[in-house]
C-alpha cells in the first residue's frame, strides 16, 4: 500500500509516513486528520457520497481497495440477521438457496443495485424470522463449542509450560546457591589453592546445569488440537478375512477364425515390411508390433456365422 493517498487532502504515505486511512460503512476512505476535522462533533457526512456517518464507526483501512472494506462491513451487518445454520433447513438445496440469497443481498448493497428493494427485503425477513434470529443469536453453534474447547486446552497447556519453566528456574537457583555455599565453606576451611577450588566448583556448576536441562518434549499435536506423529491409530484395526490366493488365468480370445501367427513367426514377414528408420527406432517403435496386429485383425471373424436369421 505504498500509493496510499487521502482523497480529500491528497496527503500521501511518502509525505507522511504515519498516514492512516480510515473507512466507514460507505466504503470511502479518509485520513485520520480529515476524520478528526470533519467529524469533530461526533457525526457528519461523507465528503464523496454525502451519507451521514458517525465518528465512532470509522476504523483503520485493512485492504487496499475500499470496496472490499465496504463489502466486509455489509457482510457483517447482513450476517447478524441472516444467521441460520444448515441444521435449520430440511434439505441441503434449501440451505444453498439461502446462502445464494445472502450473497445476492450483499452484492446489491455493495454495488448500489436495487438498494431500496434490497433493504425492504431485509426488513421483511427480520419481521418474519424475528424469533429465529434471536434464538440463533443466543445459540452457540457446534463449531464455536469445539473452538472454545481447543482454545481452553491450548490455554491449559500454556499454563503448564509456564509452571514447568518457573519450577525449573527455582530449582536451578537453589542448585546454584548450594554450590556457592559449598564453595564458600571450602574456601574458608580448606588449605588448598583458592583458584583451583573456584575452578573445580565452576566446573561442577556447569555439569549440574547441563544435567538439569531437560530436553523439551516432542509435540504430539498442533495448537488446534490435531494430533500428529503417531504411527498407530487410536482405533483398533479391523480384522481382514483372508480369501484364496490369486491365480492368474490368461484371457480367452474368441477369434472365430484361423489361428493368427505368433511373435516367433514374424521373421518370415520381415522382408516384406518397410524398414524402420533410426528416428523411429529411437522413439521405441517396432514394426513387428504393427505387423502382428494387422495379421491378428485379418484372421478375426473369418469363420463367423450369423445365426440370427
Amino acid at each position: 500500500m505504498e500509493d496510499q493517498v487521502c482523497p480529500r487532502c491528497r496527503t500521501t504515505k511518502y509525505r507522511n509516513p504515519s498516514l492512516k486511512l480510515m473507512v466507514n460503512v460507505c466504503g470511502h476512505s479518509l485520513c485520520e486528520s480529515c476524520v478528526d476535522l470533519l467529524f469533530l462533533k461526533g457525526s457528519g457526512s461523507c465528503p464523496e457520497c454525502g451519507v451521514p456517518l458517525r465518528r465512532s464507526n470509522f476504523r483503520v483501512q485493512l485492504f487496499e481497495d475500499p470496496v472490499i472494506e465496504k463489502e466486509v462491513d455489509i457482510r457483517k451487518r447482513v450476517l447478524r440477521d441472516y444467521n441460520k445454520k444448515e441444521e435449520d433447513f430440511s434439505s441441503l438445496e434449501e440451505y444453498n438457496d439461502y446462502l445464494e440469497e445472502i450473497e445476492e443481498i450483499i452484492y446489491n448493497l455493495t454495488n448500489g443495485l436495487n438498494t431500496v428493494e434490497t433493504n425492504k427485503r431485509i426488513d421483511q425477513y427480520k419481521k418474519e424470522n424475528k424469533d429465529v434470529i434471536m434464538k440463533n443469536k443466543m445459540k452457540i453453534s457446534k463449531t464455536d463449542i469445539e473452538l472454545e474447547e481447543l482454545l481452553e486446552i491450548e490455554k491449559q497447556m500454556d499454563e503448564m509450560r509456564k509452571l514447568d519453566q518457573v519450577r525449573e528456574e527455582v530449582e536451578s537457583k537453589k542448585k546454584k546457591m548450594k554450590i556457592k555455599e559449598a564453595m564458600i565453606d571450602e574456601l574458608m576451611f580448606s588449605q588448598g589453592d583458592a583458584k583451583d577450588i573456584v575452578n573445580t566448583f565452576n566446573t561442577n556448576l556447569e555439569e549440574e546445569l547441563k544435567k538439569s536441562e531437560k530436553i523439551p518434549d516432542r509435540s504430539t499435536q498442533f495448537s488446534t488440537g490435531i494430533k500428529f506423529g503417531k504411527g498407530t491409530s487410536d482405533f483398533m484395526s479391523t480384522r481382514l478375512e483372508e480369501g484364496p490366493l490369486f491365480v492368474y488365468s490368461p484371457p480367452e480370445i474368441q477369434i472365430e477364425g484361423p489361428v493368427p501367427p505368433c511373435w516367433s513367426d514374424m521373421a518370415s514377414y520381415a522382408p516384406h515390411v518397410r524398414i524402420t528408420s533410426v528416428d523411429e527406432r529411437a522413439g521405441g517403435y517396432d514394426v513387428t508390433l504393427g505387423v502382428l496386429r494387422a495379421l491378428q485383425e485379418a484372421c478375426f471373424g473369418l469363420y463367423f456365422k450369423n445365426t440370427t436369421s
